[in-house]
């Protein structure tokens, strides 16, 4: 069992929690991902990993209520435990295994939207940790869905907050800050988004534009998390790969968003899964390298 040491609600259906879970806190890095059950007969729940600390053996996890399991979920408290909390699974991100002395030749933008500002965080906290310093956009709809705010402006090197209604910081979305910033004469080597898939397909557009690399974390389309269902298949580069196995990283002006949105929508009934397995066939699933599709 893992105990939950903090469980606290920090906006409108988006709830953070503290585990104890020593030998995932001793091996993980920033872009991973637990895997989560609350009983034994549990469905499996993949969250990323924001915060951990190897000292104490916890990690930190945020999510947010999208159905009935996490619905239970933040019913928990602390003191209560998880039965299952696995990981770290998916690959680290790139930056952790470049060299830190390279990576302060680098300009870093981070792109933030909603939910997403949890797998953010470890990243540019990890950075700030090296002496690098990194211009993060914090989106949300409302100043009232904003999370992690103190928590992201102790690591940034800048911190630029977005409120789609215009109730907090800048007005408009995240790419009009981007825009912004880039008019004002700032230069980046590498830009990492993650939120909201339309987010991400947005700024990828605007940074292909702009010849800035982009990274984008595909974390929002995972279910199973091993490879095995298929819900997380995507293509990136023309070829097949499966966010929780392959990813959760990858190159964003190579990732196709329009297919991977639509075929989010589709999954999501039994008779939609049942259609593309019949159209995608032995490419439906098998992530893990390990099954026969």
């Amino acid at each position: 069992m893992y105990k939950i040491l903090k469980a606290e609600e920090l906006t409108t259906n988006i709830y953070l929690m503290e585990v104890e879970a020593g030998r995932v806190a001793k091996h993980c890095q920033p872009g991973q991902f637990v895997i989560v059950r609350m009983n034994e007969e549990g469905e499996r729940i993949p969250l990323t990993i924001c915060d951990y600390d190897r000292e104490k053996g916890t990690i930190t996890i945020v999510f947010q209520i999208v159905g009935a399991s996490t619905q239970m979920m933040a019913g928990l408290k602390a003191g209560d435990s998880f039965h299952d909390f696995v990981g770290p699974l998916g690959c680290a991100s790139e930056i952790v295994k470049e060299d830190p002395e390279r990576l302060k030749k680098k300009r870093f933008l981070f792109v933030a939207g909603g939910v997403g500002t949890a797998p953010v965080y470890p990243q540019v906290k990890w950075l700030h940790e090296h002496g690098i310093a990194a211009d993060v956009i914090m989106g949300s709809k409302t100043k009232e869905l904003l999370i992690l705010e103190k928590e992201m402006e102790a690591v940034a090197g800048n911190l630029y907050v977005t409120t789609d209604d215009g109730s907090y910081g800048r007005s408009g979305m995240v790419t009009q800050t981007i825009k912004d910033l880039v008019a004002e004469g700032k230069q980046y080597d590498q830009c990492v988004a993650i939120g909201p898939m339309i987010m991400m397909k947005f700024v990828c557009l605007l940074t292909k534009e702009l010849q800035i690399p982009t990274i984008v974390s595909l974390n929002p389309i995972m279910v199973d998390g091993t490879g095995m269902c298929g819900a997380c298949r995507v293509t990136v580069g023309g070829k097949v790969k499966f966010a929780c196995v392959d990813g959760p990283e990858f190159d964003g002006h190579q990732v196709d968003f329009d297919e991977a949105m639509s075929r989010q929508q589709i999954y999501k009934t039994a008779e939609g899964r049942a259609f593309l397995k019949a159209k995608e066939g032995a490419t439906h699933h098998g992530g893990c390298g390990n099954c026969n599709g």
